[in-house]
């Protein structure tokens, strides 16, 4: 959570040439309304169900070709998906705790975030829950925190190397 997904995933994207999906403006798309009117109405569970929804159709109809695809903070939290995601070409995108407090600012229009308790507490609360699943399902891990989007995916790409001349894994086939 305020990593710069979108932003990086666009980048990279743009480098590569490829299409780029962004999970949460799918599952925006898909319900007719934000993501904090779902979760303020129907609750987490509910929107992470509708989100591994989204997530399965969206690798499902993307199958055979490549993409990036930018993953709400807490989509490898449901089983099925992290099930889904398992082995395939994830980037996990780190920041410091400064970088956070900096770019999450009081949290608005950030539902994880909300509940009335300074937002860096749940920044902390969230990352210790969600960082061992993210650890466990990235194949690269980089430093969002330092320079701009476009540097950051320059990083991505040069990390990831030969792997960028393969064709689609068979894992999220």
């Amino acid at each position: 959570m305020g990593v710069g997904k979108t932003s990086v995933g666009r980048e990279l994207a743009a480098r590569l040439d490829l299409p780029f999906d962004d999970l949460d403006a799918m599952i925006v798309a898909e319900a007719g309304r934000p993501i904090p009117d779902i979760f303020s109405r129907e609750g987490e569970e509910s929107f992470r169900r509708l989100e591994a929804a989204v997530l399965e159709r969206a690798l499902s109809a993307s199958r055979g070709t490549r993409g990036v695809l930018s993953l709400g903070g807490g989509a490898v939290m449901h089983p099925a998906s992290r099930e889904r995601l398992r082995g395939g070409p994830i980037v996990l995108l780190e920041v410091d705790e400064s970088v956070a407090a900096r770019r999450l600012g009081r949290g608005h229009g950030r539902p994880m975030l909300a509940g009335g308790q300074d937002p860096m507490i749940r920044w902390r609360e969230l990352a210790v829950e969600r960082g061992p699943v993210y650890r466990e399902l990235a194949r690269w891990r980089v430093d969002a925190g330092r320079g701009t989007a476009a540097a950051v995916a320059r990083t991505i790409t040069d990390m990831m190397g030969q792997d960028l001349l393969s064709g689609p894994e068979e894992e999220n086939a």
